[in-house]
């Protein structure tokens, strides 16, 4: 599993041209991710967010985008320069002003037991040092019958993995060096989204964390995956 502290300072390295890199990296797709995202979450009608791994702020925009202002979005990270990053794009924009960003680390959540409806993370699983502690320690933020919404890389379908892979390993951590500067940093994230469960097998993983249903749905040839994981009531 990664290492934290190593991981929370590559991601500091990089925070200023993160979103030019994701965007460039996906060919724009991770947009249509998000919104798939945010459309779930909003069939689910909770009363308030948590958005872990929050990053430059992408995906709380975007649930306040779709939400609107009556539902309370909070942004958490443990890597403060991505967190100045999210905060500088909230300034920009009035309608975000309410969003709150602050510090928090998935193995110890700054949040008080069973206290919101839901918890998204995009792309934060994968780094989490210790995953089931990681899991368990979302389950117990959330309230009975709340729902954690993981949008995470997965392995995806057969026959296209060999172009996959080839991608991750070879076009990938040379664009993203062009990008930002940075070729070791996305060569670790190659090697984390190589290296990450299936959709079943995270599944399995969730529930192990003691999530009582776990529900999957691969995205793109499955690249990505949403996983929708419930608490007991």
């Amino acid at each position: 599993m990664p290492e934290g502290k190593a991981v929370s300072q590559m991601f500091a390295g990089i925070a200023g041209r993160y979103d030019v890199a994701n965007h460039l990296l996906s060919g724009g797709i991770d947009f249509y991710w998000r919104r798939v995202l945010t459309r779930m979450v909003q069939q689910r009608a909770p009363k308030d967010i948590a958005d872990l791994a929050t990053g430059s702020g992408d995906v709380a925009f975007k649930l306040r985008d779709r939400m609107g202002t009556s539902v309370p979005v909070t942004g958490l990270d443990f890597c403060e320069p991505m967190l100045d990053e999210a905060r500088s794009k909230r300034a920009a924009k009035p309608a975000y002003a309410d969003i709150e960003f602050a510090f928090g680390d998935c193995m110890q959540l700054p949040l008080e037991d069973a206290s919101v409806d839901a918890v998204t993370i995009s792309f934060g699983v994968r780094n989490f040092e210790d995953r089931q502690r990681g899991l368990k320690e979302i389950l117990r933020v959330l309230r009975p019958g709340g729902r954690l919404f993981v949008l995470e890389f997965s392995q995806p379908d057969r026959w296209f993995r060999p172009i996959y892979y080839f991608y991750l390993k070879y076009i990938l951590p040379w664009v993203a060096a062009i990008a930002t500067g940075d070729k070791s940093a996305y060569d670790y994230l190659a090697g984390t989204i190589e290296n990450f469960p299936t959709k079943e097998a995270l599944s399995e993983q969730l529930k192990l964390a003691g999530y009582e249903t776990v529900a999957a749905k691969g995205l793109t040839f499955s690249i990505v995956a949403i996983h929708e994981a419930r608490k007991a009531d």
